[in-house]
């Protein structure tokens, strides 16, 4: 595998699997000072995400991550604080170019179905899950919105847009209870969702 990445930003294309978790705020992991998460009654909102990035995108991988939804203004940001490709170009443009901290892993996906996917370091497994779609693709749909990682101290800020299709669906989650996603081990998502035809502008355009 090749460390070599493009410049920002990316143009990514694929299909991505999404749950959304309520989690305690004491039991996240610890962000960087740099951010403050988004809580409502103590809990905060935590997304993660298995994605499978395809050409026509510049690089093609498979990503878990999860991500909280932190506090930036009116407009939706959320800072990454797990996240594993089997990417070496992946991993090294994320670290230099927005400060992601990027881990290698490998990978299992099955998509006869929408997903059967695992994830495991050298170390130890992270987690599995299963997705099932759930009803017809909406309409294609735009989305904004940050990620906010620390830089120097500062927080860094990172634009991203998407173009994609969103679908329903159902998912079953088992994560290792003493790996880094253990937070998560024994809950079950509020809100699972496939995006299919998936477009991403990742990082700023030059100036």
């Amino acid at each position: 595998m090749s460390a070599d990445y493009p410049d920002e930003p990316w143009r990514l294309a694929g299909e991505a699997f999404v749950s959304v978790w309520s989690v305690p705020s004491r039991e996240l992991p610890r962000l960087r000072d740099v951010v403050t998460p988004l809580t409502v009654g103590g809990r905060a909102v935590v997304v993660t995400a298995w994605i499978d990035y395809t050409p026509p995108g510049q690089l093609s991988y498979h990503e878990l991550l999860a991500t909280v939804a932190v506090r930036h203004g009116w407009a939706p940001a959320a800072s990454i604080t797990e996240i594993w490709v089997d990417s070496e170009a992946s991993r090294a443009g994320g670290r230099a170019l927005w400060g992601i901290p990027k881990e290698l892993a490998t990978f299992e996906l099955d998509r006869a179905d929408a997903l059967t996917a695992s994830a495991a370091t050298d170390e130890e497994w992270i987690a599995t899950a299963t997705f099932s779609s759930r009803g017809p693709a909406a309409v294609p749909a735009r989305a904004r919105f940050s990620v906010i990682q620390a830089g120097d101290g500062r927080p860094r800020v990172s634009p991203v847009r998407a173009r994609l299709r969103p679908r329903l669906a159902s998912a079953t989650w088992t994560v290792n209870p003493d790996g880094p996603l253990g937070y998560l081990a024994g809950r079950r998502p509020l809100l699972n969702v496939q995006l299919t035809d998936a477009r991403l502008l990742f990082g700023a355009l030059p100036r």
